[in-house]
């Protein structure tokens, strides 16, 4: 690694990062999926697509003054470039820009910004300026979500008791609405169930998986089914907890960390297990940040899409 890679990686482990983990709706034209990575420019660290889900996270990290406007550029092409009446897919959605978080991030390995510390009121700062921006440019009906009500609160009353917090009162003719939010790092973990698994029986695993440090759903996937789930708390309950309780009730075909995960989950996880449980070193946000510092364009950030993945057993 060169003496300016070095500096860069160092300059990064030293100040406070902003990550945001968009959520678009679209997991299927490639194309269109190139342009909105294009956009990120060097931010850009990963994209997960799901065709059956017909949904992409995008993940975006760096120093805030960089992830900001690199946000609002993939919200904007994102806006351009899709339309909700004519999406169809098995996830839930506010909108084409579904939901967008930010996540202060501090300290080499990465961990949570500490309440009240710069990297996390840079944080809320992002989504406040996001949404202001958004309701304003895009002309898009914004919901926020973080410290005063959690993402499932707005999808549950959306449109229903809660009206936007900012923008039109009625949504976006082809964009819909959008979440924009602040939260904790988390990891968002799938598990494909065997063909054997049907409806009722994903929907009672998702039951009794739910807890404070564990969000769950189930969908049909394809032939398949699938847990999805978003670890709160994933030092406390990680992948591999999460694996070995849903398969003392099912059979597990596989699992896939969808964006990425912090290094210290990886450490938490015995090595012999990451091949079966989805994870690699290459899947850390550390090990992003790093290439990040080594690239210049967008073009060599839009080579962090990772192909579609049809759902079903190993192999």
């Amino acid at each position: 690694m060169s003496s300016r890679v070095v500096g860069r990686t160092a300059h990064l482990r030293t100040t406070g990062l902003l990550e945001c983990v968009v959520n678009v709706s679209e997991g299927r034209d490639q194309g269109v999926l190139a342009l909105l990575a294009g956009s990120c420019g060097p931010c850009l660290l990963d994209v997960h697509s799901d065709v059956h889900h017909n949904r992409s996270v995008l993940t975006l990290a760096g120093p805030p003054g960089e992830v900001e406007p690199a946000v609002r550029e993939l919200a904007r092409v994102t806006v351009c470039q899709l339309d909700l009446s004519r999406h169809r897919g098995v996830h839930p959605r506010f909108g084409v820009l579904d939901v967008v978080p930010f996540v202060g991030l501090e300290g080499w390995p990465v961990r949570d910004a500490r309440p009240g510390g710069r990297a996390a009121m840079a944080a809320v700062a992002a989504r406040d300026s996001f949404a202001a921006w958004a309701a304003r440019e895009l002309g898009l009906p914004v919901f926020l979500y973080g410290p005063e009500r959690s993402l499932p609160d707005v999808r549950r009353a959306a449109w229903r008791h809660l009206a936007p917090d900012l923008g039109p009162p009625a949504p976006h003719p082809t964009a819909g609405s959008v979440a924009a939010g602040w939260r904790p790092l988390m990891v968002a973990y799938n598990l494909w169930m065997a063909e054997e698994v049907g409806l009722k029986e994903a929907k009672a695993i998702v039951a009794r998986l739910r807890a404070p440090e564990v969000r769950a759903l189930a969908f049909q996937v394809g032939a398949y089914f699938q847990v999805s789930c978003n670890l709160i708390r994933p030092l406390q309950v990680g992948p591999a907890e999460v694996w070995d309780e849903v398969s003392r009730w099912a059979r597990v075909s596989r699992g896939e960390v969808v964006g990425l995960v912090p290094r210290t989950v990886l450490a938490a996880t015995a090595e012999d297990r990451w091949a079966e449980l989805g994870l690699s070193a290459n899947l850390t946000i550390e090990a992003r940040l790093s290439e990040r510092s080594g690239r210049r364009s967008g073009t060599e950030a839009a080579a962090r899409l990772r192909p579609p993945r049809e759902p079903g057993p190993p192999g």
